[in-house]
């Protein structure tokens, strides 16, 4: 059965540590690795508080706690068709967390050693080209509680999707983007998930949209299973979602509610229904 930690609080490190802590921290998680990347959501240069785009505040408790066994990590995201990750990184905020505590913010697109992985069983990609960082990391996804017009999600899954160093990342949503993540997890599943709720997002999704105010922490190892939990936290069912559909079926984690032992606050405290394209 898979933990994942529902922890509604105020905006503040204790809120993070708290839910990170529930699923047993990070000790077993990057020690067997070189360095650690937190992968956060830059689809847009909008700040936090807009529901867009990742909560520096909640990067700021991830570098904490990673430091408490790991010196190298670094905050990772790739340009996107629209949007410079570097003037995101520098209009969200998220630079001066990095800054603050000496930590290196990477935008993939301009890593040049790469290497190729083959995608087993796959959907459309047979494989996926990747920075060699990202092969050999630890990855904890800094994702985002938003819908999302196509996908009907942006989760935890969804956020690995911008570790491909392309810019011109339209192209997959021609090839069924809901299938290319389905593919990309196939090879680069996330070690740990923490999806920021402090502000969320309904509506069309990604970008457009309402914030919403939701004060939570949704935490776990196992990224299907804290999706999953995430949908049912915004009103949706999870097995109306392709790739969380998909990647349960293919044994990447658990879906089911009850294959999910959910910790911290009850799912009915914390949810509300969230408003779709």
């Amino acid at each position: 059965m898979s933990k994942v930690a529902l922890v509604k609080g105020s905006r503040e490190h204790e809120t993070v540590y708290k839910a990170i802590d529930l699923i047993g921290g990070f000790r077993n998680v990057v020690e067997n690795f070189p360095q650690v990347l937190i992968k956060v959501n830059f689809i847009s240069t909008k700040t936090y508080e807009t529901g867009v785009t990742t909560d520096p505040l909640v990067v700021e408790a991830l570098i904490r706690r990673v430091k408490e066994f790991s010196d190298n990590v670094f905050v990772v995201e790739s340009d996107a068709s629209t949007t410079n990750a570097d003037k995101a990184c520098r209009a969200t905020g998220m630079l001066d967390v990095c800054e603050r505590h000496n930590v290196k913010f990477l935008n993939l697109r301009k890593e040049k050693e790469r290497v190729k992985l083959a995608v087993p069983d796959h959907e459309v990609l047979k494989e996926v080209t990747v920075p060699k960082i990202v092969a050999d990391s630890a990855i904890i996804s800094a994702a985002k509680l938003k819908t999302h017009s196509e996908t009907g999600v942006t989760l935890g899954m969804k956020n690995m999707f911008g570790l491909l160093p392309e810019k011109l990342k339209f192209k997959y949503h021609f090839r069924n983007i809901s299938k290319v993540i389905v593919d990309i997890n196939s090879v680069l599943k996330p070690h740990f998930t923490v999806v920021d709720g402090f502000y969320a997002l309904e509506g069309s999704g990604p970008v457009s949209g309402n914030p919403v105010k939701m004060d939570l922490i949704i935490a776990g190892r196992d990224v299907v299973a804290v999706d999953a939990t995430a949908c049912r936290v915004m009103g949706i069912d999870p097995s109306e979602i392709y790739h969380i559909k998909r990647a349960y079926e293919k044994g990447f984690g658990e879906m089911r509610k009850d294959e999910i032992e959910a910790i911290g606050n009850n799912l009915e405290e914390v949810s509300r229904r969230f408003r779709r394209s």
